[in-house]
């Protein structure tokens, strides 16, 4: 292959690419002594990317300049891609343990070269140089699975005044022009080349320590809803958007009971048929009203039409019952069905189609869309919920409407993903819906919820303690602030 006095490959003759070459490897020895200048903000950048990104990971990073981000992320399998031929020496150099191409991310040879798929492709503070944002993207599909995370940073343009004074000042070295996209542009280009956002995230208020003080305003200032927008960081994670209309998947049912021995028969008996095959289990919790006897009874009578297994909790709580059953479960996707029978089961089968088409990879029911049934809700639950429902929204970066709804359904693969990351959290929810919830948030996956028609008890009562209950949810939502948004 030839190449240009510039280090550009030689099929892009791009006056504005040149450019960019030239100012990056004329600065290229100063780069450390920068990094350490700006070791607060490129720290923070760093850990939020960490944070987006667990180790151990396939990751590819579209513009790597010397390959430091893309060595911080701790990847199993790494690749680096820049047009800067002593720059991508100098990456060599410093992590000989990665690997990276000479090229052009715009240039179709360049990406063919590599070998795919990846779990994350990041663009980090250089898609302002791309040509043609969308069209780049479109190449990027190549080299995605659909769990592929495509993780896109940016500065944000309210502070490209401030940026452009720095430079006035001589604080900051004056890189060629650069595309500041607005966010609502990126979603748009993102739709164009068939991604999609699943999160946004903006950080850094204060680009600098200040002797701790811009520290502590950037973790647990800057996240809060309004502040935020001021913030001169942007991450958006997207997703590549693909249907998978042939796909066939099993389905383990998951039915937490305690002191429910009216409703466990009728679980079964509307129990409709769906997906390629069906398992359904029992988690029974020490009931005072012959529940697990009645769960046996079920199985016993019906095990030559249904696989149903029956399991006692060794805990408490309904978290216990959810971890104990989905611990068990065999099926490709894990759904959620509270014993009430309050979510009908009849609902099920659209919960299992939006999983099993791709359309998204955790489904949470909502009961606050349709109207409900009289004393289905009492009025103070109702107003709790919208209350937490808007918190919770904020903390995971998704509208969600009913987070205290009990039908969640996921694929057992992502389920198994979160499991083993759940140190992150720790064993906190006891209700066993938040856990998910900010498991599938903290795994980047693509969330979306579904409304249900809400019925009204037909036995039993309800086991949920207002107050008490509702003192838990307060503690986890500031729980939740630290570990997702003071990060």
């Amino acid at each position: 292959m030839s190449f240009l006095q510039s280090g550009l490959p030689s099929q892009f003759d791009n006056s504005r690419k040149k450019e960019f070459v030239e100012y990056t490897e004329a600065h290229l020895d100063e780069q450390g002594r920068r990094n350490r200048f700006n070791a607060a903000y490129r720290d923070d950048d760093w850990k939020f990317m960490r944070f987006l990104i667990p180790p151990g990971k396939r990751v590819l990073e579209l513009g790597c300049g010397r390959g430091d981000l893309l060595a911080a992320l701790e990847p199993s399998y790494g690749v680096g891609v820049d047009f800067g031929a002593k720059t991508v020496a100098k990456a060599h150099e410093l992590h000989p343990d990665l690997h990276f191409v000479f090229g052009d991310a715009e240039d179709p040879a360049t990406l063919t070269s590599i070998k795919g798929p990846f779990d994350y492709i990041v663009i980090a503070d250089t898609i302002g140089m791309f040509e043609d944002i969308d069209g780049t993207l479109k190449l990027v599909h190549d080299l995605c699975a659909p769990s592929t995370r495509i993780i896109i940073s940016y500065y944000s343009r309210l502070w490209e005044p401030i940026l452009k004074l720095a430079e006035a000042l001589r604080l900051r070295n004056k890189p060629p022009k650069i595309n500041y996209v607005a966010t609502a542009d990126f979603v748009n280009l993102m739709d164009l080349a068939d991604f999609e956002m699943i999160s946004q995230e903006q950080r850094q208020l204060i680009p600098f320590r200040w002797f701790g003080f811009g520290s502590f305003i950037n973790r647990y200032i800057a996240p809060l809803p309004g502040v935020r927008r001021l913030c001169l960081r942007t991450y958006i994670v997207g997703r590549p958007v693909r249907q998978f209309l042939d796909r066939k998947f099993s389905a383990s049912i998951l039915i937490p009971c305690r002191n429910e021995i009216g409703n466990i028969e009728n679980a079964i008996l509307r129990m409709p048929r769906f997906g390629s095959s069906q398992e359904i289990l029992f988690v029974e919790g020490n009931s005072s009203d012959g529940t697990f006897e009645e769960c046996e009874r079920v199985r016993n009578a019906y095990k030559d039409s249904w696989d149903i297994k029956v399991l006692k909790q060794d805990g408490k709580g309904k978290g216990d019952a959810v971890r104990k059953g989905f611990a068990a479960a065999t099926g490709d996707v894990l759904m959620i069905l509270d014993a009430d029978l309050t979510m009908p089961p009849e609902a099920l089968p659209k919960y299992h189609t939006v999983i099993e088409t791709g359309k998204a990879e955790f489904v949470n029911g909502t009961r606050l869309i349709y109207p409900m049934e009289q004393d289905a809700m009492r009025p103070l639950n109702l107003i709790a919920n919208r209350f937490f429902a808007y918190l919770f929204s904020y903390l995971v970066n998704t509208r969600l409407t009913d987070t205290l709804c009990g039908t969640k359904v996921l694929l057992r693969k992502d389920y198994e993903a979160l499991a083993r990351e759940r140190a992150f959290f720790g064993n906190f929810d006891p209700f066993g819906d938040f856990d998910l919830i900010f498991g599938a948030a903290k795994q980047n996956l693509k969330i979306i919820e579904t409304p249900v028609h809400y019925k009204a008890r037909t036995f039993g009562e309800t086991q949920i303690s207002r107050f008490r209950d509702g003192w838990l949810l307060l503690k986890m939502v500031w729980f939740a602030y630290r570990k997702l948004k003071a990060v």
